[in-house]
């Protein structure tokens, strides 16, 4: 049966989002946060996924999953297809209305709880590491201690995770953060899907996400959603693609456009190479167009 994509946010949100999922999400979050075994979350309260604007003049900004554990730690999940560009400013912008958000009137500013963003991404973003699951907090830059464990913010970078599966790297049997992971591609991989189906033999909180996860691809009304969120991606990545090549086509014709004025003036093509990064052959077929 085919089963919906789980990097479709509609998708991911049914599963591990909706009311009825939460020990799927409890057992996601255990294995990305890697709590010690006395602070593993043991109960999960879905929030309203809708962040609303502060002033007239904000817009409204909708959260995949939003979540609350017993402690009050609140906890962000988003999911990404397509890199534009704002990772950073985007997960600083919707951690800190998570953060403020808790303040209420005669609070004390002690009583803020940790909030914690997680990002999954179908794309690779940080450029420092080859690792596919970066952590970050806030730390002295010099003697590395930390001044807070309010902020922690993951990046999960779905292609590095499926480099480190292909050689063999990261084993889903022993890392339970590599077998949810792997779920979003399980889909269309018939052998990631047999191997988690495999550990699910042994983990009834992943043949149970097997189970709801089939549930969802066959009911009828969720396939409508599922199949107009997954058509507006698209079409926003091909805008997005297009915006791109736009841009690099607008790059070279000024490359060009200063090329051939260098070539006009007389500039050889190792100097006129060096100014612009236009290949030898290339500028060799500009020169024989001015002539």
């Amino acid at each position: 049966m085919p089963l919906m994509d789980l990097k479709v946010d509609f998708a991911f949100k049914q599963l591990f989002g909706r009311s009825g999922n939460e020990p799927i999400l409890i057992a996601f979050l255990n294995a990305a946060l890697k709590r010690s075994a006395g602070e593993q979350i043991t109960s999960i309260e879905l929030q309203n996924a809708e962040l609303g604007p502060r002033y007239m003049e904000d817009k409204k900004s909708i959260l995949d999953i939003h979540a609350r554990t017993a402690d009050g730690t609140r906890i962000n999940i988003e999911i990404q297809l397509d890199n534009r560009y704002d990772m950073e400013k985007r997960t600083l912008y919707y951690w800190s209305c998570l953060f403020s958000d808790q303040m209420q009137k005669g609070m004390s500013y002690s009583e803020l709880a940790q909030t914690i963003t997680i990002n999954i991404l179908n794309f690779r973003y940080v450029k420092a590491s080859n690792q596919y699951h970066s952590t970050f907090h806030l730390y002295e830059d010099t003697e590395r201690f930390p001044l807070t464990d309010a902020l922690e913010i993951h990046f999960m970078e779905i292609p590095k995770l499926m480099v480190s599966w292909r050689n063999r790297t990261v084993n889903p049997h022993e890392d339970r953060l590599v077998r949810w992971l792997l779920l979003l591609e399980a889909d269309d991989d018939e052998e990631i899907r047999n191997e988690l189906e495999a550990i699910a033999m042994n983990d009834p909180v992943m043949k149970e996400a097997f189970e709801k996860w089939e549930d969802i691809s066959r009911d009828p009304h969720a396939l409508a959603e599922y199949h107009s969120r997954r058509m507006a991606l698209l079409d926003e990545a091909a805008a997005i693609r297009e915006a791109e090549l736009r841009e690099q086509r607008a790059r070279m014709e000024a490359l060009e456009h200063v090329a051939k004025r260098m070539l006009a003036a007389g500039q050889d093509i190792e100097t006129v190479a060096q100014f612009t990064n236009l290949s030898h052959a290339e500028i060799e077929e500009l020169q024989r167009k001015i002539q």
